[in-house]
């Protein structure tokens, strides 16, 4: 049985994190004071006891110069004794539907190895976000140019991330809590994260992208086998994107997990034309995620 998580089963959650991922005791307590909610994480329950469970994490996202809410999903885990019974699978994709009723349209991952990769890709997940080469800004030079004042060392890392297109963006309680967690690796330096993204509102993706490319005219037929309401067929024109309008040439057949490439600008500059015209290429961005 799928459900959320309350104040009796979060020591179950705490319990499992341990087990499956063996993060250190002063990690996790920033992860849970700053992040966990109980109201964000789901849990796969066998009896009274949690043994698959995950986090539902609200963030926001630059789209196409618009910010949009995203949920970026963490702590996937399963009990080693409860393991290949779809538990994990049953999560995800009770995720999709929920983020889809609370009219979030996107959901953001990062793999932590190749396995998971293809796990995901079941769940139509398309890799978006390559690592970086480049290291992102110092953390610990930010709060030595501010010292004591935490805001202003803030503000000057939002200033970094707030206007670029694709990018994930982190509140002021999004950034105390990188902070502590550098702090206790001694401010390692780091890097973009790999990444995959799954289209939760294909429509309302696809509304944003032609208000920001009224010159754009074309036809989406999306197929999606987990989410019945991005099936069908969705036409851009004139700044808007309509499913109720006669297919504008050209017309792109796509399965729901090559919507997010597209719509993102990830490598479309390798696609064939009029594709790599029509979707402008993007450097997608996400860091910084506690990982």
């Amino acid at each position: 049985m799928i459900q959320f998580a309350d104040d009796r089963t979060k020591q179950q959650v705490w319990d499992m994190w341990k087990t499956v991922f063996g993060d250190p005791d002063d990690y996790m307590e920033i992860y849970f004071r700053h992040k966990y909610r109980n109201e964000q994480t789901l849990l796969y329950m066998e009896g009274d006891q949690a043994v698959a469970s995950l986090q539902m994490l609200p963030y926001r996202f630059t789209f196409c110069d618009t910010e949009i809410p995203v949920i970026y999903l963490s702590g996937v885990a399963t009990l080693p004794e409860a393991r290949k019974r779809g538990y994990a699978g049953q999560l995800v994709i009770r995720s999709l539907e929920i983020a889809r009723e609370k009219g979030v349209p996107l959901i953001l991952l990062v793999p932590q190895e190749e396995g998971l990769v293809q796990f995901y890709d079941k769940f139509d997940f398309a890799k978006t976000f390559d690592a970086g080469a480049d290291v992102l800004p110092s953390l610990k030079e930010l709060t030595e140019r501010y010292p004591g004042d935490l805001h202003a060392a803030y503000r000057a890392f939002d200033a970094c991330f707030r206007q670029k297109d694709m990018t994930l963006q982190k509140t002021y309680d999004d950034f105390q809590a990188i902070v502590e967690e550098a702090m206790l690796f001694d401010f390692p330096h780091k890097k973009k994260l790999p990444g995959m993204a799954r289209v939760i509102d294909a429509e309302q993706l696809c509304n944003i992208f032609a208000d920001r490319y009224t010159h754009q005219s074309f036809s989406f037929v999306v197929k999606d086998e987990l989410l019945e309401e991005n099936n069908g067929a969705i036409t851009l024109s004139d700044g808007n994107a309509d499913t109720n309008s006669y297919f504008v040439q050209p017309v792109f057949h796509v399965d729901i997990k090559e919507l997010a490439p597209l719509l993102l600008g990830y490598r479309t500059s390798e696609l064939e034309e009029p594709l790599r015209t029509i979707f402008p290429e993007k450097q997608p961005g996400m860091h910084f995620m506690l990982e």
